[in-house]
């Protein structure tokens, strides 16, 4: 009986540290990407735009490293608006053009770019 009580103990503590463990991994996750709102709309700020396509796995994986901050992200889907990306010169997606013209072609590291632009990121 006391050997059944302390498996069920041990068992009880095992659980809530997993469910501790699973917390702290997905709380730092979203914690970086609220963070990140600065750090785009400083981009906007200084005239960054990043074209793309809807289809394209790896605009959807730099969306994706934005989070929910991509929404402050100057963005040009191309087959939509092909006309500007034309313009722009855009030959591979996802480029990135910076504001003194120089294109960044393919998927760009946050560092990357917070280093072309003085965007700071976010202290974690």
């Amino acid at each position: 009986m006391k050997y059944q009580k302390l498996k069920i103990i041990f068992g009880f503590l095992i659980a809530i540290l997993i469910f501790a463990f699973l917390f702290l991994i997905f709380r730092d996750d979203n914690a970086q990407a609220g963070t990140l709102d600065d750090f785009a709309k400083c981009l906007t700020d200084k005239n960054v735009t990043m074209y793309g396509a809807a289809w394209c796995s790896h605009c959807q994986n730099q969306k994706n490293l934005f989070g929910e901050a991509f929404t402050y992200i100057n963005y040009v889907e191309c087959p939509n608006d092909p006309q500007k990306c034309l313009v722009a010169g855009i030959e591979s997606y996802p480029t990135w053009l910076m504001p003194n013209k120089e294109k960044l072609a393919g998927e760009q590291k946050l560092q990357t770019l917070s280093e072309k632009t003085e965007c700071e990121l976010p202290k974690k």
